[in-house]
């Protein structure tokens, strides 16, 4: 199949009242991402069962209740200092992929490799996993009210999740994003509720725990190692800040819209978070908040009595949002690859008529249900959070490299060195005591990241493979393009045409020249 000369004819529109032949439409990804569905992909993606669970380990660690929201809060300050960052670079390497692709522009291909090789085999299937194991656990809840629901009726419900929100995926961007739209609004009115229960608590009197001379008496001090574990609690409740430089290319004015989206959303989750854990907090004792293992469910045994149903059902319905926002974020990561010549072409194709990215999507779905197979995901976990920092801080680390390398080069958002600078600091201590307390956690994500080098040396950098080899590569590929109604995506001549790099206008030099 021709993907390049095919799917002109395919598209191709008739005007049959001015009877004359017009510009085909383009087979290439649909920028059908406005600031609102930007938004709820932010928003979506980090508050999934985090805000519901993480409370318990923030306390547990900090060890008091004063302590713990004053870490809530530094949370969100770090998400926002990682965004901001993150949002120059959306819109100085205006590509999709996000951390992969930056780190692939700035440090090279082996670098990005090593990211996208550990995304791919660990971090997203894992993370997916888990996601869709919460949801089924609430599902089922209310069906085993007594016992923990069957390991095969779990994953049995996570699987099928799984395939209707891969198949929603591969129908439509717009019904994906519809979906992202409506569940986010759900996550938000489900906090909501319980931001206004612990608020009507607060008006009756009950808030003891949270006067200063209660917050922050403590049994025992806490030591600088506890408080970063309780950090890293708090940050895996944020995770997500950084998944719509993901979908860049299909962001409706990205320049404008991705670091708007992120000013929004950022504040608005540490907001809204702090706000349920002072209802928590309202609400339960101390005591009461460590011995529970689903926070969300026990604030709603205790205070909404035979609607105390919700708060499972909200969890639930939050963990499938999240899942549709994994989905479609990480098949765009997997498309990125394929674009790159990092993974098999197969990859860097799209539906011809609905313009998604079916082979990426398949792969992510496939990836998270072998993960469901091996069961294994809470120890996978504590390996895809060392990989994940890494990640962030690499990146982070690359801004601050294209800076000194491209000093002239045009970027539309240019943070103070103070914010990297800053986030890194944080980052570097974060990892320090992540490595110091957690050794072969640490280890074993070095590991899996690093078996990636000579999966790169033997299918990226060897060009000189023996001619069955590619035969074989060719071969599969026509057979997932027939298979899958797959194209490879077109470009517009225009977007070819412009300069890939602007000079800085208050140079007025290219970079290119500049080094010259």
């Amino acid at each position: 199949m021709d993907g390049q000369n095919g799917s002109s004819s395919i598209c191709s529109r008739q005007d049959t009242k001015k009877k004359k032949k017009q510009i085909p439409d383009r087979v290439t990804l649909k920028k059908e991402i406005g600031l609102l569905s930007a938004c709820t992909i932010i928003i979506g993606n980090i508050i999934g069962s985090g805000i519901f669970i993480s409370p318990k380990g923030v306390l547990e660690h900090s060890g008091s209740v004063g302590l713990a929201l004053v870490v809530w809060v530094l949370g969100g300050c770090i998400a926002a200092l990682g965004s901001l960052c993150y949002a120059e670079l959306g819109v100085t390497i205006p590509k999709s992929g996000g951390d992969y692709s930056y780190v692939t522009e700035i440090f090279g291909g082996l670098m990005g490799f090593l990211l996208l090789w550990s995304a791919v085999l660990i971090m997203y299937p894992t993370t997916l996993a888990v996601i869709a194991l919460t949801f089924s656990s609430y599902v089922l809840q209310p069906v085993f009210p007594n016992c923990v629901p069957p390991y095969m009726a779990t994953r049995m419900l996570s699987a099928t999740c799984l395939l209707l929100l891969t198949w929603v995926n591969c129908s439509s961007v717009r019904m994906a994003t519809r979906i992202q739209d409506v569940f986010t609004v759900g996550k938000l009115m489900a906090l909501g509720l319980i931001i206004v229960v612990g608020l009507v608590q607060i008006c009756n009197g009950n808030y003891e725990a949270l006067t200063p001379q209660v917050a922050f008496s403590m049994e025992r001090t806490p030591s600088v190692g506890q408080i970063a574990l309780a950090f890293l609690q708090a940050s895996f409740a944020f995770s997500g800040w950084n998944f719509l430089n993901y979908v860049t290319e299909e962001v409706v004015e990205p320049r404008r819209n991705l670091p708007r989206a992120i000013y929004i959303s950022i504040p608005l989750v540490t907001f809204v978070y702090t706000l349920t854990n002072i209802a928590y907090f309202s609400s339960m004792s101390p005591e009461e908040l460590l011995s529970s293992n689903a926070v969300a469910v026990t604030f709603g045994e205790k205070l909404l009595g035979m609607f105390s149903v919700i708060m499972p059902i909200s969890v639930a319905l939050s963990t499938f949002g999240g899942i549709n926002g994994y989905l479609f974020t990480s098949s765009r990561l997997c498309f990125s690859g394929a674009r790159e010549g990092h993974l098999p072409s197969l990859l860097a194709m799209i539906h011809y008529k609905n313009c998604t990215p079916i082979p990426a999507l398949l792969v992510c779905c496939a990836a998270t249900i072998v993960i469901l197979c091996i069961g294994e995901t809470h120890n996978l976990i504590n390996y895809v959070s060392f990989i994940n920092y890494l990640s962030y801080g690499v990146t982070i680390a690359g801004l601050l490299y294209h800076r000194w390398k491209k000093p002239n080069l045009y970027r539309p958002i240019k943070v103070n060195l103070l914010v990297p600078v800053c986030y890194l600091m944080f980052w570097a201590l974060l990892l320090g005591f992540s490595l110091y307390s957690e050794p072969v956690v640490c280890g074993v994500g070095l590991v899996i990241m690093l078996t990636g080098v000579p999966v790169y040396f033997l299918g990226v950098h060897w060009k000189e493979k023996p001619k069955c080899i590619y035969n074989f590569i060719e071969r599969a590929t026509y057979v997932g393009q027939r298979l899958c109604f797959v194209v490879f995506p077109q470009f517009d001549p225009i977007e070819i045409a412009s300069p890939s790099e602007w000079t800085d206008r208050s140079s007025g030099r290219s970079s290119l020249s500049a080094n010259s």
